[in-house]
């Protein structure tokens, strides 16, 4: 009956039902239970600006070497504070086009790191902008290609006052008084990039699925007995500083600050420090601004940071202790009421 080496058509018959079973299985069905997803109660509608960058996305494929989707796994608890669900990838009750409920963006490769939660992880527009023109600027062994027909260089005198410069060191300059500006396809995509932030479900306990960076108690007969024992200021440090830093604290020219041999860093009085980390930062127009992480870090993920900051690359202040993150965050709680 099913001699597919003498008799083709049922060979093709086989085949095309296969096809079809395969087509029902991996594309239809999904597409109509799709349909019955919602919106998690805490999800806010997509702007504009964040559709039409998602648009940016999906057509740059973006998806060929970024996934968004944090599986329950040990090797993905870095990327988000939860495994995804299909909540996570419902953008609008309005279908993007007449094919599209929500395009495709879970991804299919891990090139490059997952974007879930890249907008909590890597907040600052300034950074998105110089990684997006040349990404070796900012990650000197990225093999991301630069998508530099989303920028213009301009000469001074072609600048206008609504442009968005974006800080690029001299060297990548035709002519070192010229300025890289976004151009509104770049401002888009770093829009939308900046959303991908994951919901909080209700109900549900995130230190589940990721190990919580509380302070920790030194045993009994540990001589530190009765301290608190402080994260590792280093990891934290790269996962929150170094991409725009540098791991070796020597910043980025004419985009971010060196922390090596800084004065705020050293300064005995850490209020400074601390508000910056807290409050973030943009009163120094030769840099890009800082986005505050007072949400994101906890006193003693702060304090362990500003401690590996302060005894790395030259630097030889005191460490900073919980307790004094802790008494600057009530002051600049109080000031913002």
């Amino acid at each position: 009956m099913f001699n597919f080496h003498k008799n083709l058509n049922s060979l093709v018959l086989t085949s095309f039902l296969v096809f079809l079973g395969l087509t029902l299985i991996v594309a239809v069905i999904p597409a109509f239970q799709l349909q019955k997803t919602e919106p998690l109660p805490t999800m806010l509608e997509p702007t504009a600006d964040e559709l039409e960058g998602l648009k940016v996305y999906v057509s740059e494929n973006c998806v060929a070497c970024h996934t968004q989707q944090v599986r329950n796994i040990e090797m993905d608890q870095t990327w988000g504070d939860r495994p995804s669900i299909p909540s996570d990838y419902y953008y609008s009750k309005q279908r993007l086009n007449v094919w599209q409920q929500s395009p495709s963006v879970l991804g299919s490769e891990r090139t490059g790191p997952d974007l879930t939660n890249v907008g909590k992880r890597q907040p600052g527009k300034e950074w998105h902008l110089l990684h997006l023109y040349n990404p070796r600027i900012v990650v000197k062994e990225s093999i991301m290609p630069g998508y530099s027909w989303m920028f213009e260089e301009k000469t001074p005198d072609q600048v206008k006052e609504t442009d968005v410069i974006v800080s690029v060191p001299k060297e990548y300059l035709s002519h070192p008084d010229n300025k890289i500006v976004a151009t509104q396809k770049a401002m888009q995509l770093v829009t939308y990039l900046q959303s991908l932030k994951q919901t909080d479900m209700p109900g549900m306990d995130a230190t589940a699925f990721i190990p919580s960076s509380k302070k920790k108690v030194a045993p009994a007969n540990s001589s530190t007995a009765g301290e608190a024992v402080l994260p590792d200021g280093l990891a934290l440090y790269s996962q929150s500083c170094a991409a725009c830093h540098q791991a070796n604290g020597e910043g980025i020219a004419g985009a971010f600050p060196p922390l090596a041999g800084s004065e705020i860093i050293n300064e005995d009085n850490l209020e400074t420090l601390i508000r910056i980390i807290l409050q973030g930062y943009d009163a120094r127009p030769e840099y890009g601004a800082m986005p505050p992480f007072g949400d994101q870090l906890s006193d003693e993920d702060i304090a362990a940071i500003t401690s590996h900051e302060r005894s790395s690359w030259g630097n030889s202040a005191k460490k900073v202790t919980a307790e004094e993150v802790r008494k600057i965050r009530e002051l600049v709680n109080l000031s913002n009421n």
